[in-house]
C-alpha cells in the first residue's frame, strides 16, 4: 500500500471511531469521510462495506493492544506492567462492543483476521510472577477467566472509570503476592 493510501487509511480508521462513539451505527460514511478529509470514495474502495470498516475498526484496535504488549513485555516493573495491560484490555473491549455487535448481526466474525493476545498475556503474566509480583498460583486459566469476566461486566453494566478503577484494584489485590493497590 503506498504511504499515502496508509495514511488515509489511518485517518479513516481513526475518525471512524469517533463518529460512531458519537453517532452509533447510524453513522454515515459521509460524516466519517468529511472528519478524515478525504472523499466517500476513498473509504469505500479500503472497505466497500460498514461492516468492513468495522471489522477494519476491531483489528485495528487489537493490533495496538498487541503492540503496547509487546512494549510492556520490557517494562521495568513486571507486575504494573501485567496490571497495565489487564486495565487496557477491559477499556477496550468495552469501546470495541459496538463494533463486534455490528459484524454479529451482519453475521461476521468479528476475530477473522485478529492476532491472539494469549501469548502476549502470558509472557506479562511470567514476567510479573518472576518478579514476585503475581501470585505463582495463577495460572493463564484464571488469569483469562477474570480478564474475562471484567470485560463482560464492563460491557454489560457500562462501567465509569471510577468503577472500573475500584473493580480493578480488587482482582488485583487478588492476583498480587502483597496486595497494597488502593490502600
Amino acid at each position: 500500500m503506498r504511504a499515502d493510501a496508509q495514511r488515509n487509511r489511518a485517518r479513516v480508521l481513526e475518525a471512524a471511531e469517533v463518529v460512531l462513539a458519537r453517532d452509533g451505527l447510524s453513522a454515515s460514511m459521509r460524516a466519517i469521510a468529511e472528519l478524515a478529509g478525504v472523499g466517500v470514495g476513498t473509504i469505500y474502495r479500503q472497505f466497500p462495506t460498514k461492516e468492513a470498516l468495522y471489522q477494519a475498526i476491531v483489528i485495528d484496535r487489537v493490533l495496538r493492544l498487541a503492540e503496547r504488549a509487546e512494549q510492556l513485555a520490557t517494562a521495568p516493573d513486571p507486575g504494573e506492567a501485567l496490571f497495565e495491560f489487564f486495565d487496557r484490555i477491559v477499556v477496550d473491549a468495552t469501546a470495541k462492543k459496538v463494533f463486534v455487535d455490528a459484524l454479529a448481526s451482519a453475521g461476521i466474525d468479528a476475530k477473522a483476521g485478529m492476532p491472539d493476545l494469549k501469548g502476549a498475556i502470558e509472557t506479562l503474566l511470567v514476567r510479573a510472577q518472576q518478579a514476585e509480583a503475581v501470585r505463582p498460583d495463577v495460572g493463564m486459566t484464571e488469569l483469562i477467566a477474570l480478564l474475562s469476566a471484567a470485560c463482560l461486566a464492563a460491557q454489560h453494566n457500562n462501567w465509569d472509570d471510577d468503577l472500573r478503577t475500584r473493580t480493578l484494584t480488587v482482582i488485583f489485590n487478588g492476583l498480587s503476592v502483597s496486595p497494597t493497590r488502593g490502600a
